[in-house]
């Protein structure tokens, strides 16, 4: 008879059943992806809402006010024209033009109905600014013609010096040509002033009403500009804080998901394959005939069931042999 040697096995199998550690873990990564789910869907709908008001309200209407800005332009130098040179066509261009700064306000309004108490402001003003040319228009009238050679001398002056800078309008930016567009008609104010004056001396006071109304309506069209393209830019931070939080957000999911990651694939393949390696070295010292077999069987799970039962396996096999 051989005599074998006898060994023991220790089938360490911790924790509770595989199945009970498969749904944790798929508990575990749920709870993992719900976040990064939520985040998502959060950031996508903020940047949403902020690009959608940067391209459909915020640059629409600064856009818009830029607009009416060289609209109302466009009527004061009409305006002086008519009163310089007395042409109805001018005037017909002036009234033109105011029809169509009121319907870039009243677009300002359809899309920012939370600033209808600054465009109503603009469209009283704009009311003020017309009432005030009709009374302008009457004193015309009544006048007569004047001093046609004088005044148009510096009608063309004006003029001229208005396409110089439209020439060159191509090298420059929009905000910058709207500017320099606002000093000039205001630089020729004073000068325009003095010539109706000195042709009509009732105009004086007609004409400083129709100057202090012309500037209050395109000092409310340049201040819904400016907050216009001040929320562009307020959207545009708010965009860039959003990523840099989405960033932070999703580093900090990221480094969760790879720890979770490497202890599904290290830490509880080893928890599962240990137990097992020791069992298969427990079964082949039985198979080879080498010695008794002891197994100390540690935990709970389908692990250690199997080990009770190879045990119990070769513990039958010893005694009918």
């Amino acid at each position: 008879m051989r005599l074998g040697i006898r060994r023991t096995f220790k089938i360490l199998a911790p924790g509770n059943s595989l199945r009970k550690r498969v749904a944790f873990s798929l508990v575990i990564a749920r709870l993992i992806l719900v976040p990064v789910i939520f985040l998502a869907v959060y950031y996508l709908f903020e940047m949403r809402w902020i690009v959608d008001r940067i391209v459909n309200v915020d640059a629409p209407a600064a856009t818009l006010a830029q607009k009416a800005s060289i609209e109302m332009l466009e009527a004061r130098r009409e305006e002086r024209n008519y009163l310089l040179l007395h042409d109805a066509s001018d005037l017909a261009a002036n009234r033109e033009s105011l029809s169509k700064v009121k319907q870039i306000v009243s677009q300002i309004q359809e899309l920012e109905p939370e600033e209808m108490g600054q465009t109503q402001k603009a469209l009283d003003s704009l009311g003020v600014y017309e009432q005030r040319l009709g009374a302008a228009v009457s004193v015309v009238e009544q006048s007569g013609q004047g001093d046609a050679d004088r005044i148009r001398s510096v009608v063309w002056a004006y003029e001229k010096d208005l396409d110089d800078l439209l020439r060159g309008a191509r090298l420059k930016k929009r905000a910058q040509l709207i500017d320099e567009l606002r000093n000039r008609v205001g630089s020729f104010d004073a000068e325009i002033s003095k010539t109706v004056q000195e042709g009509n001396p009732a105009m004086r006071q007609v004409t400083a009403d129709l100057q202090s109304s012309s500037q209050e309506v395109l000092g409310m069209l340049t201040e819904l500009e400016t907050e216009n393209w001040k929320r562009v830019e307020s959207d545009h931070k708010e965009a860039r804080r959003l990523m840099r939080s989405a960033e932070w957000a999703l580093s900090i999911v990221s480094a969760m998901t790879l720890m979770f990651s490497l202890w599904v694939s290290v830490i509880l393949p080893r928890q599962v394959v240990k137990p097992l390696i020791s069992l298969r070295e427990a079964v082949d010292h039985a198979a080879q005939g080498s010695g008794a077999v002891d197994l100390e069987i540690e935990g709970q799970g389908e692990v250690a069931e199997l080990a009770k039962s190879v045990h119990d396996l070769i513990v039958h096999l010893r005694h009918t042999a």
